[in-house]
C-alpha cells in the first residue's frame, strides 16, 4: 500500500460520516415535523367530532 491510502481512506470515511450525519438529521427533523402535524390534525378532528 502506498502512503496515499493512509490519507485517502480516512478522508473518504470522514466525508461519508459527515454526509450521513447531515442526511440523517434532516430525515429525523422531517419525521418529527410530520408527527407533530399528524397529532395536530387528530386533535382538530377530535374537537370537530365532539361538537
Amino acid at each position: 500500500m502506498t502512503a496515499g491510502h493512509f490519507i485517502f481512506i480516512p478522508a473518504v470515511l470522514l466525508i461519508g460520516l459527515i454526509v450521513g450525519w447531515v442526511l440523517g438529521s434532516r430525515a429525523a427533523r422531517d419525521a418529527y415535523a410530520a408527527e407533530l402535524r399528524r397529532r395536530e390534525e387528530r386533535a382538530a378532528t377530535k374537537v370537530r367530532s365532539e361538537k
